[in-house]
């Protein structure tokens, strides 16, 4: 089993859609994705995930199955060291990385913080909606791998954004979200990619090949857009601060 992970295209948060840049974006992405026409497609309900999703819709002649679950990950509450602290996923570094259990898989959403913000039980909505695909798709969760009761060699897409992304490959990797969410970052439109291996019969496990990959982009000599980076130097003022 093959599974595509896309962040959408570059976003206009203030209407929920994509700028125009992220239309042409979505429109390269379309000529790489429109050729998977046997595809599973599953796309975010909201706006700028359906606008990525529908070029390479069209194209291939296909419809996406619309899941809730794969919505953006959008606990809120106020958090240590942003102001404006609305999420899980955008946390300044000398905040999160001052907790040891961050950087437990098993932990870290059980600090107080955590808790008080019910952010646990969000993430078991998503992986367990996840896994339940994955189940109807012969592969069932079993601990921290997966018995592959029917093994094939389906490809499943998912539009859907950068926080949740985080949480899908936190859970098939088993990886703290918080190590990806803060140590990673998905350019708009960029996709993932993860295969099973399953190196003994009937047991499997989701291994990642690439990451991010916008080489659509590149093929097509357009630059990424910056959305979803912060400055690299603090003193770079055209670049985007917290």
């Amino acid at each position: 089993m093959r599974l595509l992970i896309i962040r959408h295209a570059d976003p206009d948060y203030s209407i929920d859609s994509l700028t125009a840049t992220g239309k042409i974006e979505a429109e390269l992405l379309s000529r790489r994705i429109a050729p998977l026409r046997d595809a599973y497609f599953y796309v975010s309900p909201m706006g700028r995930a359906r606008d990525t999703a529908a070029p390479s819709l069209k194209l291939a002649e296909r419809t996406a199955v619309e899941c809730d679950w794969l919505r953006e990950f959008s606990p809120g509450f106020p958090h240590p060291g942003k102001d404006s602290g609305h999420c899980a996923w955008d946390w300044l570094p000398d905040a999160w990385t001052a907790e040891p259990e961050y950087f437990d898989h098993l932990n870290w959403a059980r600090t107080p913080i955590m808790k008080e913000a019910h952010v646990e039980e969000e993430y078991l909505r998503v992986t367990e909606n996840l896994d339940r695909l994955l189940a109807s798709h012969g592969y069932v969760r079993n601990g921290f791998f997966y018995r592959a009761e029917k093994a094939n060699e389906d490809t499943l897409v998912f539009f859907c954004h950068f926080g949740v992304e985080c949480v899908l490959l936190s859970h098939l990797l088993n990886i703290s979200p918080m190590q990806l969410w803060h140590g990673t970052c998905a350019l708009p439109s960029s996709v993932t990619t993860l295969y099973t291996e399953e190196r003994r019969r009937g047991i499997a496990c989701f291994r990642m090949s690439s990451f991010g990959d916008i080489s659509h982009l590149y093929a097509a000599g357009r630059e990424p857009s910056f959305a979803a980076r912060f400055c690299e130097t603090y003193d770079r003022m055209d670049q985007r601060h917290d």
